[in-house]
């Protein structure tokens, strides 16, 4: 099918924050202990315990913030069993995932070190629902105080001198469940009472961020920034792409055409979440100085056959790679609103971009989209409609073809496409307006298989990976494309 569209290269429409490549790791399954921490007695090579291949690997997407410790296990965490000498360290039972022992052996300085290593921003979030505001007050005068007191003086005694720097510091996750089960009236005055504690220390600014809607709860969105939009500088939002329903929510690999299709449209229902959400904002801050943050989002299928129902471990294949891109592509679009994202999760659990097994560890096709799209990070998004195709299939219809565009500090143009027909190819042509040249150089990438759920395994790696895509030509003014089916792209004019 045809697409037309135009892109305006000299009308840029605000930055892209870097962090809506951002990620979560939680206490939760393999993610954070086997898939990150594997100790420093481990024979997995480790640099203090964290796993070198994966550290190596999230440096390569260029990695900017990372959220943890959750998720549920934040509002059961109590940090201070995650310090000291980890053979004195509080074992605890991890009842919302999966019931097993935590050992706390990954705490504050082990996660402060992982970040360090990244070279990300950590975003940790504070225990609302069953932690107390003088234990959060703590928590973050430990992180960040460098001056004479008793959390300074405690965290000098576990092997750290001078304090962090901690821009991101959430006040409570999902409230509305796992959190605590409130009212939004309930929570909105909790936030106001906890976020004055949430201090800032010498030149350690945080960044203080209330949590936010599930999917489309509207009513929490409008109390909450009523009544608490002037003690924030961020809200979040929750939204999972479930084909199924949360019983039986579909298998992640084996799948057929028609659960493809709904997987894509319900992916894009995130555009209207974030519109209508935004809309809300909009009424009490309309200068858009609080940010919204969609810190969970991704695919959520039936864990893989014969692993721990709790620890959410799913494969990941070609499906979510068209997951990624296309939502990656509405925050790219909403980025006046939208200033950080965080996939769930990193490592095992969910839409994650790393799989390990033992010391094996395998890059998913959710990798890839992220590795090609690094390019959109704090670059300028460019004004580019895209009057998009009709994807009919089983009595319904979705947009063919998803796409952003940015310009990099270098001033390279970046246009991303998602071509989410399972069956037919699209033909796109862009009218190329406002650029310094009439003659740039193209170049791109494209993501894409035969197989609706081509994944890679720890036999077969390699099975799907970016390949040089030249399906396209210019004629004039004009870029016309050829995308496969089912394929994530990116072009680069230069």
């Amino acid at each position: 099918m045809a697409q037309n569209g135009v892109l305006n290269a000299d009308i840029a429409k605000g930055q892209i924050n870097k962090n809506i490549y951002g990620h979560f790791s939680e206490h939760l399954g393999r993610c954070i202990y086997e898939g990150i921490w594997v100790g420093e007695d481990s024979p997995i090579p480790n640099t203090n315990g964290i796993r070198n291949d994966v550290v190596e690997a999230l440096k390569r997407i260029r990695i900017p913030v990372l959220r943890w410790p959750g998720g549920c296990f934040a509002d059961e965490y109590h940090w201070k069993d995650g310090i000291g000498k980890r053979e004195n360290r509080k074992r605890m039972i991890n009842t919302h995932w999966g019931g097993v022992v935590e050992n706390n052996h990954f705490g504050t300085h082990e996660f402060m070190e992982l970040c360090a290593q990244l070279g990300c921003e950590p975003y940790i979030n504070g225990n609302v629902g069953s932690g107390t505001v003088q234990e959060m007050a703590e928590w973050v005068e430990y992180l960040t105080f460098g001056g004479e007191s008793l959390m300074s003086a405690l965290r000098a005694e576990n092997g750290r001198q001078e304090p962090w720097s901690v821009a991101y510091f959430g006040v409570g996750n999902e409230n509305w469940g796992c959190g605590g089960n409130m009212r939004p009236e309930y929570y909105a005055d909790l936030y106001r009472r906890y976020q004055t504690y949430v201090r800032n220390y010498g030149d350690n600014r945080i960044h203080r961020i209330a949590c936010g809607p599930n999917a489309g709860d509207y009513n929490w969105m409008d109390v909450l920034m009523r009544e608490a939009a002037r003690f924030m500088d961020s809200i979040t939002l929750h939204y999972y792409t479930v084909p199924g329903n949360w019983a039986q929510k579909g298998a992640a690999t084996g799948f057929n055409e028609q659960e493809w299709f709904v997987t894509m449209e319900k992916a894009l229902h995130m555009e209207e979440l974030v519109a209508r959400h935004s809309a809300i904002m909009d009424k009490y801050d309309p200068e858009k100085r609080v940010g919204l943050i969609v810190d969970e989002w991704g695919t959520w299928f039936d864990v893989e056959p014969g692993t721990n129902p709790g620890f959410l471990y799913q494969q990941n294949s070609l499906r979510d790679a068209l997951v990624a891109g296309l939502t990656l592509n509405i925050f790219n679009r909403h980025s006046d609103r939208v200033r950080m994202a965080n996939i769930a999760q990193t490592v095992n659990v969910l839409q994650a971009v790393i799989l390990t097994e033992g010391e094996k560890m395998v890059l998913t096709p959710t990798y890839h989209v992220f590795d090609m799209y690094k390019v959109h990070q704090d670059a300028e998004l460019l004004d580019l409609n895209l009057s998009s195709g009709t994807y009919s299939a089983f009595g319904r219809g979705i947009p063919e073809v998803s796409a952003s565009a940015s310009r990099d500090a270098n001033g390279r143009i970046h246009i991303s496409l998602c071509n989410l027909n399972h069956a037919s190819s699209s033909s796109v042509s862009i009218d190329l307006r406002g650029l310094q040249t009439s003659t740039p150089a193209i170049s791109g990438s494209t993501l894409t298989s035969d197989a609706l759920d081509a994944h890679n395994t720890f036999d077969q790696p390699e099975r799907i990976a970016p390949q040089p895509f030249h399906a396209f030509k210019l004629e004039g003014s004009r870029l016309e494309l050829e995308l496969p089916s089912k394929s994530v792209t990116v072009i680069e004019l230069a």
